[in-house]
């Protein structure tokens, strides 16, 4: 099965945070193929440059990836675009997307703590 992580899950699991993951996030990432939307890449980067990162986001994927073998989803981005023109909930371009990634490849489950994701997304697992 493939989920999807949201930014904020992959700040925690950079930091050795497992301890702030919801019990049914940590249960659903065993045996999963993990994935990020290139947008969260994006939104790490930004972080990375407000200084709320001390690591550049290649880095922390290239981390990730050897951890807990994360990768970076390479599903379609105009399919990804198209279904995030429909995620009228929110004004955040980074939810948008993240929302839409899991939304067009098959309805995939995303491990959020936002509660705006969990209100909007019936597939967000927290």
């Amino acid at each position: 099965m493939t989920v999807y992580l949201d930014t904020q899950i992959v700040v925690w699991l950079c930091q050795n945070r497992i301890d702030r993951l919801a019990p049914a996030a940590v249960g659903a990432m065993e045996n999963a193929d993990l994935l990020i939307s290139p947008m969260v890449l994006l939104e790490l980067e930004y972080l990375y440059e407000i200084k709320r990162l001390l690591l550049p986001p290649l880095a922390l994927l290239n981390q990730l990836e050897t951890q807990i073998a994360l990768k970076q989803c390479d599903h379609g981005f105009p399919a990804t675009i198209h279904t995030a023109l429909f995620e009228t909930w929110t004004r955040d371009p980074f939810d948008r997307v993240i929302v839409a990634q899991a939304r067009s490849n098959g309805y995939a489950p995303l491990i959020s703590c936002d509660a705006k994701i969990r209100e909007n997304y019936s597939k967000t697992i927290w």
